[in-house]
């Protein structure tokens, strides 16, 4: 078995699944698909973060390839309907650098709020500007956050607990944390809100979704801050606002187009403006989340390849799995249709063979059912469970 893995990844990674017996390659950068698909041949674990592109036209010709991990929270730069459709497994870490992402939330708050950067700047220019003309305790101040998954709740809780009022609001119904107020309508956050940070996913509906009207209806001398996704917002009018004092400060960690590699130029709209703080896409970027992440995902793929385990896949129907047995263990995934399980059981029976035990789990178009199974069983019998009209995907573990 084959690894390949892209972008820095933690070593930590490798080195688990190098114990495995797995041969593991590491590349630095990010891949285009083309190279991408080339790079392929022969894998059946793929490793990358936010920046390779996982496209229909790359799995269609990644014929070994079992599962991806996204060693991120996001999974948009997959084509996860694809992947389903060919059995492959998923698995992203949507917990593991929450905190490195809120802690630098926090900081960029504070940091805003003071107008460190200027000041700071201005001393190393050599200006003593002993001033508290806007710098603000943000003790007392309304933080708006928009999107109130596992980084923005989190953030609700640390930001009140530092003495804000915390406004959320959220396309779903989500439960309010501490004194958190929930918005009906991102109208009525902007209202009030004094400062705005932006986590939402990065689904294609929220292109575009914050730009010169929203920018627009936030309250004069406001903060912003997106550590999201780049797409979200229009920088652009950020700048605009920005240049003409609407809003007194922001914080972008996340740009609509990113260099693939440290050390590439970057350029973007928002350069060289006071009391705006830019970062490369850093807000996991903690050596404990990227050893927390390396560790969790790379533990999702080898278990998924050494006994087929999907719990938090984001591809594939979930089944927690315990190790092997001694016998034989069959791997399928199929389409969910009626009469799926009468086909797989009436080959295995003709083949004399003996289940075990069979876990089945359906998600949407797709289901998957892992059997244990006593003894062996034929190559004919795995020959005709492949032929199945409703095969996806079948793998078998000794």
């Amino acid at each position: 078995m084959k690894a390949l893995l892209l972008e820095n990844i933690h070593p930590g990674a490798e080195q688990l699944l190098s114990e495995r017996g797995i041969e593991v390659e590491t590349r630095k950068g990010a891949l285009d698909p083309s190279e991408l698909a080339e790079a392929l041949q022969g894998v059946q674990l793929l490793g990358i973060r936010s920046k390779t592109h996982v496209t229909a036209e790359v799995l269609e010709q990644a014929d070994e390839l079992i599962a991806i991990g996204a060693f991120c929270i996001g999974t948009n730069q997959i084509d996860l309907d694809a992947a389903a459709a060919r059995g492959t497994a998923v698995f992203n870490a949507p917990f593991s650098n929450t905190r490195s992402v809120v802690e630098l939330a926090i900081a960029e708050i504070i940091s805003m709020a003071r107008r460190l950067t200027e000041k700071n700047a201005n001393m190393h220019a050599g200006v003593w500007d002993k001033s508290a003309t806007g710098s603000h305790e943000v003790r007392g101040r309304t933080l708006g956050i928009v999107g109130y998954g596992n980084i923005g709740s989190q953030l609700s809780v640390i930001a009140e607990a530092m003495g804000m009022r915390v406004l959320f609001y959220d396309i779903n119904d989500k439960l309010a944390l501490g004194n958190a107020r929930k918005c009906e309508s991102l109208d009525e956050l902007l209202a009030e809100a004094e400062t705005v940070s932006l986590h939402v996913d990065g689904r294609s509906g929220n292109a575009g979704m914050f730009g010169a009207e929203q920018f627009a209806k936030m309250r004069p001398r406001s903060l912003f801050l997106n550590l999201c996704r780049g797409f979200v917002v229009d920088h652009e009018a950020l700048r605009e606002h920005l240049e003409s004092g609407h809003i007194a400060g922001a914080a972008v960690d996340v740009f609509p187009e990113e260099p693939k590699a440290s050390g590439e130029p970057f350029v973007s709209t928002l350069q060289g403006l006071p009391n705006v703080i830019l970062t490369p896409h850093v807000g996991g970027s903690t050596q404990e989340a990227q050893v927390d992440i390396g560790q969790y995902v790379a533990t999702k793929l080898r278990d998924y390849l050494a006994h087929g385990a999907t719990s938090m896949s984001v591809s594939l129907p979930q089944v927690g799995i315990e190790d092997v047995t001694d016998g034989p263990r069959l791997l399928y995934v199929h389409k969910n249709v009626p009469g799926v399980m009468g086909h797989v059981n009436g080959v295995l029976a003709e083949a004399g063979v003996n289940i075990e035990r069979q876990m089945l789990s359906t998600r949407g178009e797709l289901g998957y059912v892992v059997t244990d199974v006593a003894g062996s069983i034929s190559d004919e019998a795995v020959s005709k469970l492949r032929e199945l009209p409703e095969t996806v995907r079948l793998r078998v573990v000794d």
